[in-house]
């Protein structure tokens, strides 16, 4: 298992961990991160490890490992030297700040959007340079309405917080579930909910802002009509993002 300690505070920037493999396939697990791994449509993190000699290794992307459940696979970069790393070091992980920020503006404004079109999600994408959601819905959508309406959730500086409660306690409420492709993190007894203070409250394992007002400017950039009952929306910065995923 792999310590998440982004579950708990999305602000960490780096830690302390020991390295547990290097994979056949390059792929890096450690005891304990602060990188998010690919999951609930939120793409996985960048950056890098630093070992004590002072040498770097890029971290390109970051996913749940394919056959071990609870494990955390950090994928290096193309052309990345890992000759010099074996299990037992220790080393400083080290995320990218502004494509983890970007993300945790775009998850948690795709919450506020959800409150905003009150119908199931089925499908959604958050990277650092765009964020979409599918909603399963008939009816047209309202560019003009659905960015004041953000605008205004925005700058109500809603309070956002995390909770976990039973996975029991899930069971008896699944209307909290809003999405049709993407279900919560089980497997540990628990899940988390996100809960942005009187506007939406429902489980979610990404990493969100501590404030709506983090948000920042973000608008509407699209809505297509994507089938008869899907009607996708995708949402933008207003200023230039600053990293790409």
């Amino acid at each position: 298992m792999t310590e998440e300690l982004f579950r708990d505070d999305a602000t960490l920037a780096c830690c302390e961990a020991t390295v547990l493999a290097v994979e056949a396939d390059g792929g890096i697990v450690l005891d304990r991160t602060v990188f998010y791994p690919q999951g609930g449509g939120q793409a996985g993190d960048a950056g890098e490890l630093l070992a004590a000699d002072g040498r770097r290794f890029a971290i390109a992307d970051t996913r749940k490992h394919p056959e071990q459940p609870g494990v955390i696979v950090h994928r290096p970069a193309e052309g990345t030297d890992l000759s010099a790393l074996v299990p037992g070091q220790r080393v400083m992980a080290s995320i990218d700040l502004v494509r983890r920020q970007a993300h945790r503006r775009f998850h948690s404004a795709t919450h506020l959007l959800c409150a905003l079109v009150p119908q199931p999600v089925d499908g959604c994408s958050i990277t650092a340079g765009y964020a979409r959601l599918d909603f399963h819905m008939t009816e047209p959508l309202d560019k003009d309405a659905l960015n004041a309406g953000l605008a205004r959730l925005v700058a109500e500086a809603h309070p956002v917080r995390t909770r976990w409660i039973a996975e029991a306690e899930l069971d008896a409420n699944p209307q909290l579930v809003r999405s049709m492709s993407v279900q919560p993190p089980r497997g540990q007894g628990r899940v988390r909910l996100v809960e942005i203070d009187g506007v939406d409250l429902q489980p979610c394992g990404g990493t969100h802002v501590a404030n709506t007002a983090e948000i920042g400017p973000v608008i509407v950039t699209k809505i297509e009509k994507k089938s008869a009952r899907t009607r996708r929306v995708v949402l933008g910065f207003a200023e230039p993002a600053a990293g790409r995923g």
